[in-house]
C-alpha cells in the first residue's frame, strides 16, 4: 500500500454496523455502572476509618485499572472478527497501521503511566522508609523515574506505529532552532527545574517566603513550582524564579508573631514596654497552643517624631502567626487607651 493511499481504507466505514456500535456501548455503561454501585455499596456497608483511607483508594485504583484496560480488551475482543479493526489504511516504512495497531500504541503510554504512578505511590514510600531516603529526595527519584519511563513509553509507542524516531528527532531540533528564541523563558525554567530536582536547594513540604507571602512547597515540576499558601491560595512559581531571586526558607527558621508600635516622645518607655508585654500575654491567653514562652518587647529604634518598640511572639504555624498578632494589635490599642499612651502621627502606628 503506498502512502497516497491513505484514504483509500477508509472505504470501510461503510461496513460499519451502527446497531453493533450501539450494543457495545450499553455493554460499556452497564460496566461502569456496575463499578459504581461496587465502589458505593462498599463504602456504604465497611464504615472503618482506617479502611476508608488506606484500602478504599486502593480498591477504587484498581477497579478504574480493570475498568479501563478491560474496556479496551472488550472492544478488541467485541469487533475482533469485523475486518475494519485490522484493516491497514497507512503503510509507512513497511508498517501497515490499522486501528488496532492505534489502540494497543496507546495502551503503551496509559498502562505506563498509571503503572509507575502506582509504583511511586504504593511500592517507593516502602523503600524510602527502609533506606532513610527524606521526602524531597523521594520525591526527585519520583518524578525522574516518571519522566524516564514515560519517555520510553513513547518511544515504544512511536516505533509500533512505524515513526523514525531519527527522523522525528531532527525534525524537533529544527523546531528548537526556529523557536528557541520565543521560548527562552520556558527553556530557562526547564532547566532551572532540573537544578531544583538535582540540587535540592529547597524540597517538597519546606516551607517558603515569595513576595511576603508564606507557604509550603506541594509539587515541583520541570518547568513551576507549586506552592499552598494559607490565605492566598495556590501560587505556581517559576522555576526560575527560585534559581535568580532570594528566597527565604522558613522550614528550619523559627517563627514569630511581630508587631512594631511607634509612640509619641514623651512617653515613659519602661511603661510603654511594660504595657506592651501585658498585651502580649493576655494575647497569648487567648490563642491556644501558643508556646509557653515570654514575648520579646524591645525598644528598638528612635526616630524624628517617634519611639518605635517591637514586640516578638514565637509559634508554630503560619495561621497562629496571623492569628496571634490580630490579638496582641487589639490588646495593644486598649492597653494604650486606657494609660492615655499616644501612637506617633504620620507614621504608621501598627504593623
Amino acid at each position: 500500500m503506498q502512502n497516497n493511499q491513505l484514504f483509500e481504507g477508509i472505504t470501510f466505514l461503510k461496513d460499519l454496523s451502527i446497531r453493533e456500535f450501539f450494543m457495545f456501548f450499553i455493554y460499556l455503561a452497564l460496566i461502569l455502572v456496575a463499578k459504581s454501585l461496587s465502589l458505593y455499596f462498599l463504602k456504604k456497608l465497611v464504615s472503618s476509618n482506617d479502611f476508608k483511607e488506606r484500602i478504599y483508594p486502593v480498591i477504587e485504583d484498581v477497579l478504574n485499572w480493570l475498568v479501563l484496560y478491560g474496556g479496551i480488551l472488550f472492544f478488541l475482543f467485541y469487533f475482533s472478527k469485523e475486518q475494519w479493526l485490522t484493516l491497514a489504511f497507512y503503510e509507512t516504512e513497511g508498517v501497515e497501521i490499522s486501528i488496532l495497531l492505534i489502540v494497543v500504541a496507546v495502551m503503551i503510554v496509559t498502562f505506563a503511566s498509571r503503572v509507575v504512578k502506582a509504583f511511586n505511590h504504593y511500592v517507593m514510600p516502602f523503600v524510602y522508609e527502609q533506606f532513610n531516603v527524606d521526602i524531597g529526595m523521594g520525591y526527585t527519584i519520583n518524578r525522574l523515574l516518571y519522566y524516564v519511563v514515560m519517555f520510553l513509553a513513547l518511544a515504544l509507542s512511536f516505533t509500533t506505529v512505524g515513526l523514525d524516531l531519527t527522523a522525528l528527532g531532527f525534525v524537533f531540533s529544527v523546531l528548537g532552532i526556529g523557536i528557541g528564541f520565543g521560548v527562552r523563558n520556558i527553556a530557562a525554567n526547564f532547566v532551572s527545574g532540573i537544578i531544583i530536582l538535582f540540587e535540592r536547594p529547597m524540597e517538597v513540604g519546606e516551607m517558603v517566603e515569595i513576595d511576603k507571602k508564606i507557604g509550603r512547597i506541594t509539587k515541583i515540576k520541570l518547568r513551576s513550582t507549586v506552592i499552598e499558601t494559607l490565605k492566598e491560595g495556590t501560587l505556581v512559581v517559576p522555576n526560575q524564579y527560585f534559581i535568580e531571586q532570594i528566597v527565604k526558607n522558613r522550614s528550619s527558621a523559627q517563627l514569630y508573631a511581630r508587631v512594631i508600635v511607634s509612640v509619641d516622645y514623651g512617653n515613659d518607655t519602661e511603661k510603654i514596654e511594660q504595657l506592651l508585654t501585658e498585651a502580649a500575654l493576655e494575647a497569648m491567653k487567648k490563642i491556644k497552643g501558643t508556646p509557653e514562652k515570654e514575648p520579646d518587647v524591645r525598644f528598638i529604634e528612635f526616630r524624628n517624631s517617634a519611639l518605635d518598640f517591637q514586640v516578638e511572639v514565637q509559634v508554630f504555624d503560619v495561621e497562629m502567626k496571623g492569628r496571634l498578632e490580630s490579638q496582641i494589635r487589639h490588646a495593644i490599642a486598649h492597653d494604650f487607651i486606657q494609660n492615655d499612651v499616644k501612637l506617633a502621627q504620620g507614621l504608621r502606628d501598627i504593623q
